[in-house]
């Protein structure tokens, strides 16, 4: 499986982009007062941020929050009543993601009560505010409702899994832990847009006595090892930085394509949630490929070959190889930033991770980060290249149907 390129695919991307911005996005907001400024947009996903960092739950379930709160903001702000300017999509924007956030992370109520009466307090009283409060908490309730019982709560995500009988190829428990494998459920989850998570499952993995999976098997035993010795410092730290949770490292990626953004309010909260939607419905096409093909991890495979003591740099999540969930991850998030904002970003962004903490990466594009994904989980001995390239390929499919069924957000 190879990555797409050139100018078919970029043809590809422009063409997908526009029939989102015609009929998907919401239209052209009136300007912002010259005087504004506070960017509204930029304050609410800061605070989104910090309230889905509060408590731990599972991936899934946080990007499922994202996805609620902004897609109720996206809706919320799509039109203005006239003669109420900027105030009112302020006061809705800031009221929907309050509102879905207080229901959906109630121990980040008083970090979410705070913004909000910061927010409002930078709004005249009025019309204009009241409109604005009411249409955000109508979307955000309404929503709420529709997406209860979705499959997407942590006791959901993460049902009992009995490890399956042993056998060459097949997923068993990974050391040191040897836990219970995780995010089963998400395959049974109710996806946003996907019509069936299986839609785009990728082709089964290579054969156990392919020369691909050889290859494969090859490079991660020795680029991938604790004590390797072709790894270069280099790919160590790539490994180490694309280590942590796909969604906090995109959170800065996807706050460089806003905070650079010189579009309307209501299109920025709709890339927002196009972006959420699609990589909920990703991570869940990623749990049904995972637990079709259930392929074992390097580590197993590796050890039950001709090398029993062998360790990878890091610890192996558990879930099955195939494919790689942080390069579904990548794939998609790459693929609606390009079609949504373009193949590169308007100036150099940098940002952080928090697994080397103090360590920063700069980039210019949406692209750099998935390919030092794709090497970063083979350096940490935890994925085959194979894995990662699907991966890529898969989110990027499910990112693109998002993309051109996002007017189905809207309605």
């Amino acid at each position: 499986m190879t990555f797409l390129a050139g100018g078919a695919w970029r043809r590809a991307v422009a063409g997908i982009a526009a029939a989102v911005l015609v009929t998907g996005l919401p239209a052209a907001a009136p300007a912002a007062a010259a005087t504004k400024k506070v960017d509204t947009v930029l304050e609410w996903y800061d605070v989104t941020a910090v309230a889905v960092a509060t408590g731990t739950r599972p991936q899934v379930t946080n990007s499922r929050a994202w996805a609620i709160g902004w897609l109720a903001a996206a809706r919320a702000v799509r039109t203005v009543p006239i003669g109420t300017a900027h105030h009112y999509q302020d006061a809705a924007l800031a009221s929907a993601i309050h509102t879905a956030l207080s229901s959906l992370i109630p121990e980040a109520a008083p970090t979410l009560d705070a913004a909000l009466q910061a927010t409002l307090s930078r709004i005249p009283d009025g019309r204009a505010e009241e409109r604005g409060i009411a249409a955000g908490q109508a979307q955000a309730r309404s929503l709420l409702t529709q997406r209860a019982g979705d499959g997407l709560d942590p006791a959901s995500v993460n049902p009992a899994y009995p490890a399956p009988e042993p056998a060459p190829g097949i997923w068993q428990p990974t050391p040191p832990s040897f836990g219970a494998a995780q995010q089963a459920g998400n395959r049974f989850a109710t996806p946003f847009l996907l019509d069936r998570v299986d839609r785009y499952r990728p082709a089964p993995p290579p054969a156990l006595d392919s020369e691909r999976y050889r290859t494969d098997l090859a490079e991660v035993r020795a680029y991938g090892a604790a004590d390797s010795v072709v790894r270069t410092p280099q790919q160590t730290d790539t490994a180490t930085f694309w280590l942590g949770s796909s969604l906090t490292l995109y959170t800065g990626i996807l706050r460089a394509a806003l905070a650079q953004s010189t579009r309307p309010v209501a299109w920025r909260a709709s890339l927002v949630a196009v972006f959420h939607v699609a990589l909920v419905d990703t991570q869940l096409a990623t749990s049904d490929a995972k637990y079709a093909y259930l392929r074992w991890r390097p580590v197993t495979a590796i050890r039950a070959g001709a090398d029993p003591d062998w360790t990878p740099l890091h610890t192996t999540p558990a879930h099955p190889d195939y494919p790689s969930g942080h390069n579904t991850y990548s794939g998609a998030a790459e693929q609606v930033l390009t079609a949504l904002v373009g193949p590169r970003a308007r100036e150099p962004y940098t940002i952080g991770s928090p697994s080397q903490p103090g360590a920063t990466r700069t980039y210019r594009d949406w692209r750099r980060p998935t390919l030092e994904n794709v090497d970063a989980r083979v350096w940490s001995g935890i994925h085959t290249r194979t894995a990662d390239e699907a991966g890529v390929e898969l989110g990027r499919d499910v990112a693109a149907h998002a993309v051109r069924n996002a007017s189905l957000l809207f309605r």
